[in-house]
């Protein structure tokens, strides 16, 4: 199954996103990437000739642990939020972004040379053509799906934002870790996901009011 199905999945016969009678779970525990890649090499810009150039690295250990099936239910209506990608120092901030669809991401520039953020990817089509420090452009994700974000000016400038048909799903913080609440008892199949594809999935059951503690290492 591919990742852009699995985002958009829910399990039908399981139990809903808003079925009282049974206290929610929660799972959680830590993701440590032990893959080495190397950063991509930058194409120099007619614009660094001549100057130090402030690169940032991105941080390719950050991951996204989601259900590979939402329980029945769980995402019925769009939602409405707002958040903010941005480019700094020649970087997009953060590497990867996990959202619902219907939210809108604002692509912000923080750097002193000018931007433009563009994808092919199936899920989202988008160019937002050439913008100064200080300028904002939205798009809003409609559809579930991987989405890779590039930068026409910046060869070396990318990042993932991975958009979902639910909301059990979260991004791992500095240290690996991530938690994901409010997840209605069941059989579930969980997926950890790094730098571009899914990397490793688990299958378990939560009993009500379960809080499970599940590692990953990825390699």
């Amino acid at each position: 199954m591919g990742l852009a199905s699995a985002l958009a999945l829910v399990l039908p016969g399981a139990a809903t996103a808003q079925d009282s009678a049974s206290p929610s779970c929660v799972l959680r525990g830590r993701v440590e990437v032990r893959r080495e890649q190397p950063p991509p090499e930058p194409r120099p810009a007619v614009a660094d000739l001549g100057m130090a150039v402030r690169r940032d690295v991105p941080d390719r250990r950050r991951s996204v642990v989601y259900l590979e099936t939402g329980p029945h239910g769980a995402f019925e209506e769009t939602e409405t939020a707002h958040v903010v990608l941005d480019q700094k120092n020649q970087a997009f901030s953060p590497y990867v972004l996990a959202v619902t669809v219907g939210t809108t991401v604002n692509f912000v520039n923080s750097d002193d040379t000018y931007h433009n953020v563009f994808s092919f990817s199936k899920p989202k089509r988008f160019d937002l053509g050439r913008y100064a420090k200080g300028q904002s452009r939205p798009v809003r994700f409609d559809r579930p799906g991987v989405v890779r974000v590039f930068c026409d000016i910046h060869s070396h400038m990318s990042s993932f934002i991975l958009v979902f048909a639910h909301r059990y799903f979260a991004t791992t913080d500095a240290e690996g870790r991530y938690r994901i609440a409010g997840i209605p008892p069941g059989p579930y199949t969980v997926v950890a996901w790094n730098d571009g594809q899914p990397r490793e999935s688990r299958q378990f059951t939560l009993s009500p009011g379960a809080a499970l503690d599940l590692d990953f290492t990825l390699r």
